[in-house]
This record gives structure tokens, C-alpha cells and sequence, in this order.
């Protein structure tokens, strides 16, 4: 399940790419260096976040075991 700025991100690109018209861009030009790294870094940590997340859903559970049941059709436990 995608955090609520994802969702209100992706919610309103759509009206953002369509207020835009092509070639009326000012100000535009490379991004700069920070931006970049700053775009990085978030890209790694989300990406991190995913990787931790669905490790502890996917690594199995360790249920401590239970000898001192009695069993009747086995030889030896009880």
C-alpha cells in the first residue's frame, strides 16, 4: 500500500503534465547537482524501505516447539 503523498503525487501529475504546454518552459534547464542527489537519496531510501519490508513479510516465523506433548501412536514420546 502506496504512503498518501505517493497516491496525491500520482493523483495530480496528470493535471500538472496537462497545464503545461510544450515549448513555454521558463526557466528550464539541466537540474542541478543537489536536486539530483536529493532525488538519489529518496529514490534509495524508498527503495530500502521496500527491500526491509518485504523481507520481514517474507522470512518465516520461528514458533518455539512444543516436546512435552503426549502422544498415543508414537513409540518413545510419552
Amino acid at each position: 500500500m502506496a504512503p498518501s503523498s505517493d497516491i496525491l503525487f500520482l493523483l495530480l501529475l496528470p493535471v500538472a503534465v496537462a497545464l503545461t504546454t510544450p515549448g513555454s518552459c521558463s526557466g528550464c534547464g539541466p537540474p542541478s547537482l543537489p536536486m539530483l542527489v536529493g532525488l538519489m537519496a529518496a529514490d534509495l531510501v524508498v527503495s530500502l524501505l521496500i527491500v526491509a519490508v518485504v523481507f520481514v513479510c517474507a522470512c518465516p516465523r520461528r514458533r518455539p516447539t512444543q516436546d512435552d506433548k503426549i502422544y498415543m501412536n508414537m513409540p518413545g514420546r510419552g
